[in-house]
Formats: structure tokens, C-alpha cells, sequence
């Protein structure tokens, strides 16, 4: 069953930097629509299939899809509705608590099913919505880097995969054979990959840590309340609420904080994770930190997403590909390095707190502007 969760998140956090260059290429609007309408043709697939394979199959066509959708849908925001990140920050963050909470409700009155069936009706009225609202957009006339885009999309997809094997080994070592190329090639690439990181290197970097941060709490919160606090996990999703409220409210508000509020909004989310570790009573030790760690997260989101997309109107979808991926990755490397070496919910928050005060490090140049 881990293949199921492994083939989304492979697909997904591999493809994003071709699905980038390809919202630059293609148009954003058209890869959009591409990527809601392979998402929606998954879902039911996943709904509806009768083996585990074709169920790992449909996961990993979610994936492939996702990762066209997810930087089409921020080129789209930069380039129409900038001063909307806010509101697109907000639908993010808030994702991961609801996830928790519907997957649980779904799974526990309709069957494990529905969690995919029910995105089926919403992914095609976003398809409606997309062709009724979303003006169309002229395809930037760029060429798409197919060297670059095969071998970062083989090196994700071995590194992702090597952080979970048994054996790490093998897949870790061709995974840096593939990047180590990917890099030398952008050098020499008429339309590299890259050509964002030179001016966003720095926000990628933090977001990367904030992605570890940001997976790791979504991983380890549910389990804590479930296991330490002895929450069922109807009732574990609904103490996700207060977390995700105040990660809708600080995504809401950072459009109107000056740039020298993320490294106070990274501080803040360190220290509501170190009270995460600190003891086991609701009122205190849970709804506190959850909205302290919650309005620093949503702040830090979003402000990390605007400097890490400060890019020209034509380099949207690559710079979005890119931070999207640099989230992806940074989680996924995360969430393996603090399962693999911390003992205990604790250890874990505080290791978590750690990385946070770590991301808050390359954003403290320009702080003032």
C-alpha cells in the first residue's frame, strides 16, 4: 500500500520543473486544462480500480497531473492576479489540514474509495470554471530543454524513490549521476531549466527548508494527537482546524506585511513548533502552538513564494516549476532525515523547530526592504 502513496508523490515532485517549462511553452491556460482534466480521468480510475496495480497506475497518472496543473495554476495568479498570492497561499496551506479531516470522514463512512471519487465532480467544474474565466494566454515561443527536463525528471524520481528504499544505495547514487548531468547541461542549454535560480536562489533554499518544515508537521501532528493524545482520526482532523484557520489567516495578511516580516514569520513558526514539544493538554500545548506555528507558516508561504517568482511575466511557469519542486523535495528529504533520526514526538517537534530557524537564515539579507 506504500506504492500508492510513493507513486503520486514520485510523479509528482519529479515532473513539476517540465511541467513549469512546459506552462512557459504551451501556455499556461493549456496545461491547466491538460493537467485538471489527467487529474480528473485518475481520480476516478483510482475510485474505481478493481487491482493494487491499476490503483498505483492512476496515482501516478494524479501525479503527472498535478505536477502540470500546479505551476500552470501559480503562473496564472502571477501574471493575472499578483495581488492575489494571498488567497492562493491560503488555498494551500489549508489543503493539508483538510486533507486529514475529509480523508478521515470519507474513509470512515463511504470507504477509502470516495476519497478519490469525490475530487472527480470538483476537478471538472474547475475545468468549466478554467475555460469560462481564464483568458487565454499566448505561449511565451520559448523551446522546451528536453536534455534538462529528462534528467532532472530521473533524478527526482531516483533521489524520491531512494529516500524511502530498503536499499538506498543504487537509486541515490544514479540520482546523483542524473543531477550532477542535469547541472552541467543547463550551462550549456539555449532555454535552461534553471535560468530563474540565479535571482531565486535564495528563496528556493528557504522554501526547500519550509517544505521540509511544512511536511513534517502534517505528518507527525496527526499521528501525535492520535497516538500521545489518543484522538480518533475523525476527531485528529477537526483539531487540525485551529492550525489550518490561522494558515488562511497569515496567508491572507502577508500581502500587506513590508519583506522584513519573514524572518519574524519563520521565528514565529520555530517557536509554535518547539511548544508542540512541550506537553500533551489541548488548550495549551495544542491549540496555542497551532496558531502560532499556522499564521508563521501562511506568512512564510507566501512571502517566499512572491521573491522565489520574481521573475519576468514569460518565466512564470519555470519559476513556479521551481518552487513548487524545491517544496516537493525539501519535504521529502526532510520528513526521511527526522524519521530516520529522531526518536519520539518531542525529538521530532523540536528537530522540526530547528529547520524552521534554519529557513529563516538566507531570508535575513533584505529583510529591510
Amino acid at each position: 500500500m506504500s506504492w500508492v502513496v510513493n507513486a503520486y508523490g514520485l510523479a509528482f515532485g519529479a515532473l513539476l520543473l517540465a511541467g513549469g517549462q512546459l506552462t512557459d511553452v504551451l501556455g499556461a491556460r493549456r496545461i491547466l486544462l491538460i493537467g485538471l482534466s489527467a487529474f480528473a480521468a485518475a481520480s476516478l480510475a483510482a475510485g474505481l480500480a478493481p487491482t493494487a496495480p491499476l490503483l498505483i497506475a492512476a496515482r501516478a497518472v494524479q501525479g503527472a497531473g498535478a505536477a502540470l496543473l500546479a505551476p500552470a495554476a501559480l503562473a496564472l495568479v502571477l501574471r493575472h492576479h499578483p495581488t492575489r498570492l494571498g488567497v492562493w497561499g491560503g488555498v494551500s496551506g489549508a489543503g493539508g489540514a483538510a486533507g486529514v479531516l475529509l480523508g478521515g470522514l470519507l474513509t470512515g463512512t463511504l470507504g477509502w474509495q470516495a476519497i478519490f471519487l469525490v475530487t472527480v465532480p470538483v476537478t471538472i467544474a474547475a475545468i468549466g470554471a478554467t475555460r469560462l474565466l481564464v483568458p487565454r494566454d499566448s505561449p511565451t515561443g520559448g523551446r522546451l530543454d528536453v536534455t534538462g527536463a529528462v534528467t532532472a525528471t530521473g533524478g527526482l524520481v531516483a533521489l524520491t524513490y531512494g529516500l524511502t528504499a530498503p536499499d538506498p544505495v543504487l537509486p541515490v547514487a544514479l540520482a546523483a549521476i542524473l543531477l550532477t548531468t542535469f547541472l552541467i547541461t543547463q550551462r550549456r542549454a539555449k532555454s535552461p531549466v534553471l535560468r530563474t535560480f540565479t535571482t531565486t536562489g535564495r528563496a528556493n533554499t528557504a522554501m526547500a527548508v519550509l517544505g521540509a518544515v511544512w511536511v513534517s508537521l502534517f505528518y507527525f501532528l496527526p499521528l501525535y494527537q492520535q497516538q500521545v493524545l489518543g484522538y480518533p482520526p475523525l476527531v485528529a482532523g477537526l483539531a487540525q482546524l485551529p492550525l489550518a484557520g490561522a494558515v488562511v489567516l497569515g496567508s491572507a495578511f502577508a500581502p500587506r506585511l513590508p519583506r522584513r516580516a519573514l524572518p519574524v514569520a519563520l521565528t514565529a513558526l520555530a517557536a509554535g513548533l518547539a511548544w508542540f514539544a512541550t506537553g500533551p493538554a489541548f488548550p495549551f500545548d495544542v491549540l496555542g502552538p497551532s496558531l502560532l506555528t499556522g499564521a508563521g507558516l501562511g506568512v512564510a508561504f507566501v512571502h517566499l513564494t512572491v521573491d522565489a517568482t520574481r521573475v519576468p511575466t514569460a518565466d512564470a511557469g519555470v519559476a513556479g516549476g521551481l518552487v513548487n519542486t524545491s517544496r516537493q523535495v525539501g519535504g521529502a528529504i526532510g520528513l526521511a532525515a527526522l524519521v530516520a533520526t529522531t526518536t519520539g514526538f518531542a525529538a521530532a517537534f523540536t528537530a522540526t523547530a530547528v529547520l524552521a530557524a534554519v529557513a529563516a537564515v538566507p531570508t535575513l539579507r533584505g529583510a529591510q526592504r
